[in-house]
């Protein structure tokens, strides 16, 4: 599918870019009621106005922390964009009466937005994966969009985050880079914390917390059939190919909260 006929010269005033927006509360947070191309537009849009960004895509782990911890449920809270990654999270809006269009993965938004800045010359950064994992993320997007501008990668080490003198290095390298678009993929919430301490040294640039995307566009990590991703299923195809990993986190943890989440909401739909 192509995104680029859906970023439009925009008419209104820059502070009204992304501000602009329609959101439906579930699972005690907000996400935008968006398209995956109404979200490519959004961030085009702001990028042209020289204005940057931050973009979380909640799913039922994060619900799950956000309802356990205030700071985290804050700072899902402040995102210019939240998109539903996880169709519990679209099925739980549906059942409010205020359906989203889709879900939208960060694995989705690192090929949908490189795309686009391949057309428009955006230089982008990818930030997160072990070692050589982003250097091939890099190869597999410019091959798919030839012209795309890779302003660098960085793997940085686990920890990093609390080492002053590591933490240093990777904030000078992205700075020295330059990008406009930055895919941080740590996982939730070390890559949106990171990502706030970032976006004052580059106010221009948006930055898209985006979990596993980057090891799924290099391949080193399979994605779900499409079917499985449409029927809500994937993270049963990740809890097979992962199972030491994931299964407390996906059974243990994540299925009660689901079950509750959707329960609640079909109960209150039933009485409203």
């Amino acid at each position: 599918m192509s995104f680029l006929l859906a970023v439009p010269r925009p008419r209104v005033s820059p502070d009204r870019v992304v501000r602009r927006r329609r959101r439906v509360a579930v699972a005690g947070i907000e996400v935008d009621r968006l398209t995956e191309i109404q979200v490519v537009d959004r961030v085009v849009t702001a990028l042209r106005r020289g204005r940057g960004g931050h973009v979380v895509t909640p799913n039922v782990d994060i619900c799950r922390a956000c309802s356990r911890d205030a700071a985290l449920r804050a700072l899902v809270l402040r995102a210019d964009l939240a998109v539903a990654d996880g169709m519990p999270l679209v099925w739980a809006a549906r059942m409010l009466g205020r359906p989203l269009p889709a879900r939208i993965t960060g694995a989705d938004l690192i090929w949908s937005l490189s795309e686009a800045a391949a057309f428009y010359r955006i230089p982008v950064y990818l930030l997160g994966g072990p070692p050589g994992v982003a250097d091939r993320a890099a190869t597999a997007l410019c091959d798919r969009y030839p012209g795309l501008i890779v302003a660098g990668v960085d793997a940085p080490t686990a920890g990093f985050e609390v080492d002053p003198e590591r933490f240093e290095q990777v904030r000078k390298a992205l700075l020295d880079a330059g990008p406009r678009l930055v895919f941080v993929g740590l996982g939730f919430p070390k890559q949106d914390l990171l990502i706030e301490r970032l976006r004052s040294d580059l106010p221009e640039t948006w930055f898209v917390g985006c979990g596993a995307a980057i090891a799924f566009a290099a391949g080193s990590v399979r994605r779900a059939p499409n079917w499985m991703r449409d029927s809500g299923l994937e993270w049963l195809y990740r809890l097979s190919r992962e199972p030491g990993r994931l299964v407390r986190r996906y059974l243990v943890d994540d299925m009660p909260f689901a079950m509750r989440l959707l329960l609640v909401c079909a109960i209150r739909r039933l009485f409203t």
